[in-house]
């Protein structure tokens, strides 16, 4: 905790520049202690050019809202200097940082949790010898929830508005949310839905895209309750799975389907926010956040 005169202890915290006065001021821009620890994104999935640029894009988002950060991509399944292993990442992170700790901050690029990515992302830092942490998901949360609103509106799938009193020809009128970590990502997911559900005025079911039956079942059952037409909003950020199981998907449940979350300025501040609530600056981040 800070004091007036410094930080009390732990990692240097700089206290915040006086803020100019007047309603239309600028937003405090968050910065980064001296000294503080890298922000390693952990990518899931199997590395391609598409999920490079996915992984950077959210950087950008992230070093749009916090000044002095040092971002850094590690992939799961990485392979080679065009996709650097996770654990190489943090292994050189820690080298750079001798004598501090944590050397490095990791945060799953997972909206929902999935338990064998979330093992490979510790036993990454353990193989490493890193003294890094790992935060938890980016979900749930209410800008995930405006994120699957936007990919959805944007398909035709549900209006952009739902104060405007216009009508969209393909909206639907039962969303299935669909993710990926079994059972335990479907309860996390539902937690988000509820809050999809409020923003949209109709149902929305989690399924598991991993588990044999559950988008079908999930689509029967709003059916059963008065949905006439479904579409599927993935809860996945993008390179959790394969895209061709989001057509499958859609195919077993007869609906259209929105894209991922994919790149949306809402998975880059949630990035930032785990970071900084590593850090002990969770007040100032969302402070930031709430001012965009």
């Amino acid at each position: 905790m800070s004091t007036a005169e410094g930080p009390a202890s732990g990692l240097p915290v700089r206290m915040p520049r006086p803020r100019q006065p007047g309603r239309h001021r600028r937003p405090e821009l968050l910065t980064t202690p001296d000294g503080a620890p890298a922000l390693v994104l952990a990518v899931p999935g199997t590395p391609s050019s598409a999920t490079r640029s996915l992984a950077e894009e959210v950087i950008s988002i992230a070093r749009s809202e916090v000044s002095g950060l040092d971002p850094r991509i590690g992939y799961v399944d990485g392979d080679g200097e065009d996709y650097p292993t996770l654990e190489a990442v943090l292994t050189q992170a820690t080298a750079e940082r001798a004598g501090d700790s944590p050397a490095a901050i990791v945060v799953p690029l997972l909206a929902g949790p999935e338990a064998s990515v979330m093992r490979r992302i510790r036993k990454a830092v353990m193989d490493s010898r890193s003294a890094a942490e790992v935060t938890d998901v980016l979900g749930p949360h209410p800008l995930l929830a405006e994120a699957l609103h936007v990919r959805l509106s944007e398909a035709g799938l549900a209006r952009a508005d739902r104060a405007r009193l216009f009508t969209v020809a393909t909206a639907a009128d039962g969303i299935i949310l669909a993710t990926v970590g079994g059972e335990e990502a479907v309860q996390a997911a539902g937690v988000t839905g509820l809050l999809l559900a409020a923003r949209l005025a109709m149902p929305v079911l989690a399924a598991a895209l991993d588990i044999d039956g559950s988008i079908a079942q999930a689509a029967d059952q709003l059916r059963s309750s008065g949905s006439l037409t479904l579409a599927l909003a993935p809860y996945l950020i993008g390179p959790e799975i394969a895209p061709e199981l989001l057509h499958d998907a859609c195919k077993e449940a007869d609906c259209a389907g929105a894209d991922a979350l994919g790149p949306y300025s809402a998975v880059g501040k949630l990035v930032v926010a785990k970071y900084t609530g590593a850090l002990g600056m969770a007040q100032q981040s969302s402070q930031s956040a709430a001012a965009h």
